[in-house]
C-alpha cells in the first residue's frame, strides 16, 4: 500500500515555485502548477470527446493512463527544472541522450517516490525509459502540453515586440498542435476565440489570474488554477493509498482538478464570508448554480457537447448538492452515498463512484502546504498562523479521515 509522507505533498507543491517563460517579460508570473493545470483540464476534454465509442472498461484504462501519464511529465519537469523547450526537444529527440536525462531524473526522484511502492515506481520507470508515444493517451497530453503552452505563449507575445523568436515560437506551437487534428476537439481548442470548446478550455485557464488569499501576503504567492491542480493530484495519491477502484481514481483527480470552477464566475470567497450566515452561503452557493448553467453549462449543451457537461455536472455535485459530497451511479442515477458505503459497496467501477471527504480533505491540505511554505520562508501574518493552527489542530483531534492517517502526515511539518 502506498505510503504518502511530507516529501511527496512538497514535491507536488513546489511547482507553486517553478517559473515559465522567465526570458520573456510578463504580465504576470507564470508558473508551472498553473501550466499543468491548465494542460489537464485539456487533457480531460479531449479525453471525454475521443472516448465516447469506447466501452466503459476501455475508457476507464484511457483515463488512468491519461492522469498518471500527466503525473509521472509533471514529476519529471520537477526535476529538469529550467531546461529551455528547444534544447529537451533536442534531446529528446536523440533515444541515447532522453535515456541518460531520464535516468538521472530518475535518481532523484527515488528517494521521494519509494515509499509508494514498488508497483508505482516500475510503471514511472516503465513511462519515462521505455515510452510509447504514438498511444492516444500520450498524444492526447502531448496536443494538450501543446495547448497549455500556446495559452501562455498568447499572453506575453504582444509585450515581447520585437523579438526575433516569437514568430518561430508561434509556429512551432501551432504546427505541432495541427499534427494531432485527427483528435477530435483539438481544432476547437487551437481556436479558441471562435469556438464554445475553445472558450470553456481558455476560461478554465483564466483561473491563474485569480490569486488566493488575496489579501495575505505569502511566498509563493498561488493562483486558483494552481491549487485546483495541487488538490486533484493529492486526490490521486489518496485515492492510491485508500485502494480505490480505477473509477473513483480518475473521478477524483478530476473532481479535484474542476471543484473551484464556480470562482471563475464568483471569485475566491473566503470561508468565513461563506459560513458568516447561512442564507449568505445559500445565496452564493445558488448564484455560482445559476451562472454556472448560464455561463459554462448552456453554452457547452448548445453546441454539440453535452458529455463534457454532464461530466462537469457529475464532478461538482450538481445532483448530490456539493463536490465534497460523496457519490456513485447508482440504477442510472447519482446518489449520495457515505464513504463507508464508498469503501464497502461502491468501490467498483460499474458505479462511477467519487469521494468527498477525501476531497474536501485535500482542499486542506493544499491550503496547509500554502500556509507552511510562507512561514518557512519568511513571511507571517496573523491570517497565516490561523490557518496553519486551525487545520493542523482539526486533523490532530481528528487524525483518520476518510481512510487516510492525516494526523501522522501533517505532525511530520513541526
Amino acid at each position: 500500500m502506498p505510503n504518502i509522507r511530507k516529501s511527496l505533498l512538497q514535491l507536488i507543491f513546489s511547482g507553486s515555485f517553478m517559473k515559465r517563460w522567465n526570458d520573456k517579460l510578463r504580465p504576470m508570473e507564470l508558473v508551472e502548477v498553473d501550466k499543468q493545470a491548465h494542460k489537464m483540464i485539456a487533457a480531460w476534454i479531449l479525453f471525454t470527446l475521443n472516448s465516447e465509442h469506447m466501452d466503459q472498461r476501455e475508457k476507464i484504462q484511457l483515463g488512468n493512463e491519461i492522469v498518471e501519464g500527466g503525473i509521472f511529465e509533471y514529476l519529471f519537469r520537477m526535476v529538469i527544472t529550467d531546461i529551455k523547450p528547444p534544447v529537451f526537444y533536442r534531446i529528446k529527440e536523440n533515444p541515447e541522450h532522453y535515456r541518460k536525462l531520464s535516468e538521472w531524473v530518475l535518481k532523484q526522484l527515488r528517494p521521494r517516490l519509494m515509499p509508494l511502492g514498488l508497483e508505482f515506481w516500475e510503471r514511472l520507470k516503465k513511462f519515462h525509459l521505455n515510452p510509447d508515444d504514438k498511444s492516444l493517451s500520450a498524444r492526447i497530453l502531448a496536443a494538450s502540453h501543446m495547448y497549455a503552452s500556446y495559452s501562455e505563449f498568447k499572453l506575453l507575445k504582444h509585450l515581447n515586440q520585437p523579438d526575433d523568436e516569437l514568430l518561430e515560437i508561434e509556429d512551432s506551437f501551432r504546427s505541432r498542435l495541427e499534427s494531432y487534428s485527427d483528435l477530435k476537439g483539438t481544432q476547437e481548442l487551437l481556436n479558441s476565440e471562435s469556438t464554445a470548446l475553445g472558450r470553456f478550455a481558455d476560461l478554465c485557464g483564466r483561473l491563474r489570474f485569480q490569486t488566493r488569499w488575496s489579501q495575505t501576503p505569502r511566498i509563493p504567492e498561488t493562483s486558483v488554477l494552481g491549487h485546483v491542480y495541487i488538490v486533484a493530484t493529492y486526490a490521486w495519491f489518496f485515492s492510491l493509498e485508500i485502494g480505490a477502484c480505477p473509477a473513483r481514481r480518475q473521478n477524483n483527480f478530476f473532481t479535484g482538478l474542476f471543484h473551484d470552477l464556480p470562482e471563475l464566475l464568483t471569485r475566491d470567497i473566503i470561508s468565513p464570508v461563506k459560513k458568516a450566515d447561512p442564507t449568505i452561503g445559500d445565496l452564493i452557493k445558488e448564484y455560482e448554480d445559476q451562472e454556472l448553467e448560464s455561463k459554462i453549462m448552456k453554452p457547452l449543451i448548445n453546441n454539440g457537447y453535452e458529455s463534457i457537461a454532464s461530466r462537469l455536472g457529475y464532478f461538482l455535485g450538481s445532483e448530490t448538492g456539493s463536490e465534497f459530497q460523496s457519490a456513485a451511479i447508482i440504477g442510472g442515477f447519482a446518489k449520495k452515498v457515505t464513504t463507508e458505503e464508498l469503501d464497502s459497496r461502491y468501490n467498483d467501477d460499474c458505479y462511477d463512484p467519487r469521494d468527498g471527504e477525501l476531497l474536501k480533505l485535500c482542499d486542506h491540505l493544499s491550503a496547509f502546504m500554502e500556509a507552511y511554505n510562507s512561514l518557512q520562508n519568511g513571511i507571517t501574518s496573523a491570517s497565516l498562523q490561523q490557518a496553519y493552527w486551525r487545520i493542523s489542530q482539526n486533523y490532530m483531534e481528528n487524525p483518520v479521515v476518510a481512510g487516510i492517517h492525516v494526523g501522522p502526515l501533517l505532525a511530520d511539518f513541526d
